[in-house]
């Protein structure tokens, strides 16, 4: 199998300032609440956001998930289900377009969440906060709306 890759920040910003970026979302719900984590680094610092990061090089989506959990929250994951995906345009950062799959994952075990340093405190919120990444926030009321229903969310 490939070696999964990992670009220089100088080679990721080169490539995606011409090309869409693939990225993954992880959603974890407990009790009714959606998991979010506050931005410690732009973009958006200091805004609430799902966790989420790059697919790699040679890297499959589950090992994409499962790695941005383990990397951003400490967790162990099982992947669940697959939510949706969210379309970002140059709102954020002006020069980078990205598409996220996003994905309803479950801890393994009861641990802890450890934060990596992008982030600097994390919380499980009913209602999504205002000073949420505004595309992230759209897509966590939705998915909120159907947990609350029952209707695709179990």
């Amino acid at each position: 199998m490939p070696k999964i890759q990992k670009m220089s920040y100088t080679e990721f910003k080169d490539v995606y300032s011409k090309v869409p970026k693939l990225s993954i979302e992880v959603i974890i719900l407990k009790e009714n609440k959606i998991l979010l984590t506050r931005r410690a680094i732009p973009p958006g610092l200091g805004q609430w956001h799902t966790p989420g990061g790059t697919v790699l090089k040679n890297e499959k989506l589950n090992q994409t998930v499962q790695r941005v959990a383990k990397e951003e929250l400490g967790l162990s994951v099982n992947v669940e289900k697959f939510l949706g995906i969210i379309e970002y345009n140059t709102y954020i950062n002006k020069y980078e377009q990205g598409i996220s799959l996003v994905f309803l994952v479950t801890p393994k075990n009861k641990k802890e969440i450890f934060l990596d340093g992008q982030s600097d405190k994390y919380d499980y919120f009913g209602e999504v906060p205002k000073n949420t990444i505004r595309k992230q926030r759209d897509f966590c009321v939705d998915v909120l709306k159907m947990k609350m229903s029952k209707k695709n969310i179990k």
